[in-house]
This record gives C-alpha cells, sequence and structure tokens, in this order.
C-alpha cells in the first residue's frame, strides 16, 4: 500500500514538473513574439515625467537594474500588475513608467493621483515612443541593465516576477 502511495505521488510531481516546463515555455514563446523591437538608441535622450523630472535610463540603469512599466489607463491587465510596480518602486526598486495613449499630462496627473501612484510616469500621449519601440501590448515591462535590454516581458507579471527578473538581471 505505501509502495503504492509513493509511487503514484512521484508520478504526479512527475507530471506537475513536465507541466510547470511546458507552461514555461509556452509563455517563453508567447513573450517572444510580443517582444517589443525597441532600437539600440532607446535611452539616447532624457525622458520627462509628468512632474517635469528628466530620466535618463542609461544612467539609472548604470548601478543596479531598471524597470521600464509600458502601460495605460484603460488597459483592464494593467489594473493588476500597476499596484505591484508601484509597491516595488515604494520599496526602492529603479523603476520607471510610460504610460501610453493615456491622455494628456493633466487628465493622467490626476489618475495617477487618484490611484496614489508613486512611481514615476513619463506620458507617451499619442503612443509615438511606444511606436517607436513598437510596444503592441500591455503591460510590457522591459528590464535595462547598464544601458542594454536584458529581458522583456508582455502582459501580466507577478510582484515577484517582476522582482525575479531585476535581481536576475543584476546578478
Amino acid at each position: 500500500m505505501d509502495n503504492r502511495i509513493f509511487s503514484q505521488l512521484r508520478r504526479w510531481v512527475r507530471e506537475g514538473i513536465v507541466f510547470i516546463l511546458l507552461a514555461l515555455a509556452v509563455m517563453w514563446g508567447v513573450d517572444q513574439y510580443r517582444k517589443p523591437a525597441i532600437p539600440a538608441s532607446f535611452s539616447a535622450t532624457p525622458m520627462q515625467s509628468i512632474d517635469g523630472k528628466l530620466y535618463d535610463f542609461t544612467a539609472l540603469s548604470q548601478e543596479r537594474p531598471l524597470l521600464i512599466y509600458v502601460w495605460a489607463t484603460w488597459c483592464s491587465i494593467c489594473r493588476f500588475t500597476t499596484p505591484s510596480v508601484d509597491k516595488l518602486a515604494n520599496e526602492g526598486g529603479n523603476v520607471v513608467s510610460i504610460a501610453l495613449r493615456s491622455g494628456d499630462d493633466a487628465k493622467l496627473e490626476r489618475w495617477v493621483e487618484k490611484k496614489q501612484l508613486t512611481v514615476p510616469v513619463i506620458n507617451d500621449e499619442r503612443g509615438a515612443l511606444s511606436q517607436q519601440w513598437q510596444v503592441s501590448v500591455t503591460p510590457t515591462l522591459v528590464v535595462v541593465s547598464k544601458g542594454q535590454v536584458v529581458s522583456t516581458t508582455t502582459g501580466w507579471t507577478s510582484y515577484w516576477g517582476m522582482k525575479i527578473r531585476m535581481w536576475w538581471a543584476g546578478v
């Protein structure tokens, strides 16, 4: 009886591992398909946030990895991801966000205040930056280390998924 239970448990563990590996392979494949084609010169010009501060992605990513979070106020998935990004920023994470086609600065600033977000927000009001970067999915998360894109992912990502990507980029 004990042998049979152990054998069944071992089979479930083996099938669970195979399932997890297949799920990871599918997620990786989807990310590769939807991955933005960020140009090499993406960080050549500092960008201004809605509060007037300038952000230089290359400089910000020299000491520790930078998470660039591309999102939109109208994005339903972003409603679940944005709080995690903001939590990461509140904990001292190196994070900058880019709001895609979410209105003018005043409208976006009201939305940010209403949601009590503390993450810096750069407004891509007309989508020119996202078009240049070929971002076709929101949310998109880009990890930059020493001025180079080291990781991109699209769609929902957990807080721990972001932390792991940032940690991995810094290793």
